[in-house]
């Protein structure tokens, strides 16, 4: 257990790093309008304080929450909400109705794309409410469980992309190194023979894996697993340039989360969840 003093530090509301250079970027008005919050994990077109729930964020987002998505070339804007069905939906290619690449396997690959849905479903049934429950423990026994409990879910999910690699791209049926490279789209960057493509495992594991990195390791020791593929996996993921462009500077992580570390009381919905039993909102 680590102890540190309560600062009383609050959240910012602004990005800092990598994350304030992507946000420049899309300052002018655009057909999408992606509202979020610095420290949320995605970065946010439209940057929002979800603690005050603005009219605009639950025109899109009726609990308030972030990510959510407002198509504005709809008569009416029509919207969108949920991190996991924004990136399950590729959302570049609902807002404009490009060609964009799905972050999942291709369609004509059902059985791939079942598994890399069995691998998001842990992040957000295990991988994430084991995150919090961890952060928010504040006795010593509470903490050194619920960094148990947050380490099992990465072996769960390591577990999993594992399956994934076993099953799709090395199974006996396979040959020739085309046919692996095929296999592989969407299966993100745990896959050796995809060296590019950040998948939807990728999108959705890698941010609580990051703030594990410095949120988790600064406010409760903990340290990350080691393994020769999970170690490839996460230096390839936290330097992948898509990846880097959505992160802010350790300090603004440390500051946005200090509250859950020590459990303010109605630090958020997600905190009132953790502490009621009840699943995240």
């Amino acid at each position: 257990m680590v102890s540190k003093t309560d600062s009383g530090k609050t959240y910012r509301n602004e990005c800092t790093g990598d994350a304030l250079e992507t946000v420049k970027k899309h300052t002018k008005e655009q057909d999408t309008t992606l509202f979020g919050t610095v420290f949320a994990p995605s970065f946010s077109v439209y940057e929002v304080d979800p603690y005050k729930k603005p009219k605009d964020l639950l025109e899109v987002s009726p609990k308030g929450l972030v990510p959510g998505l407002k198509l504005n070339h709809f008569n009416p804007p029509k919207a969108l909400n949920e991190s996991t069905l924004l990136t399950r939906s590729s959302f570049a290619s609902i807002a404009v109705g490009s060609n964009g690449r799905s972050l999942l396997p291709p369609i004509t690959n059902p059985y791939s794309r079942a598994l890399v849905r069995l691998q998001c479903d842990h992040v957000n049934r295990s991988l994430v409410p084991s995150f919090y429950r961890y952060l928010q423990a504040q006795d010593e026994d509470a903490q050194i469980n619920g960094g148990k409990e947050f380490h099992e879910s990465i072996e769960g999910l390591v577990n999993l992309l594992e399956r994934t690699e076993t099953e799709v791209v090395r199974s006996g049926g396979v040959s020739g190194e085309g046919e692996r490279k095929a296999l592989a789209v969407g299966l993100g960057l745990w896959i050796a023979e995809n060296e590019e493509d950040i998948g939807l495992i990728d999108v959705m594991a890698g941010p609580w894996l990051y703030r594990a990195t410095n949120v988790l390791k600064h406010y409760r020791g903990f340290e990350l697993p080691h393994g020769e593929k999970f170690d490839r996996w996460i230096t390839k993921l936290f330097n992948h340039p898509n990846f880097k462009s959505t992160c802010n500077t350790e300090d603004l992580y440390l500051d946005s989360y200090e509250r859950y570390a020590f459990n303010r009381p109605n630090t958020s919905q997600v905190a009132n969840a953790v502490n009621s039993g009840r699943g995240l909102p």
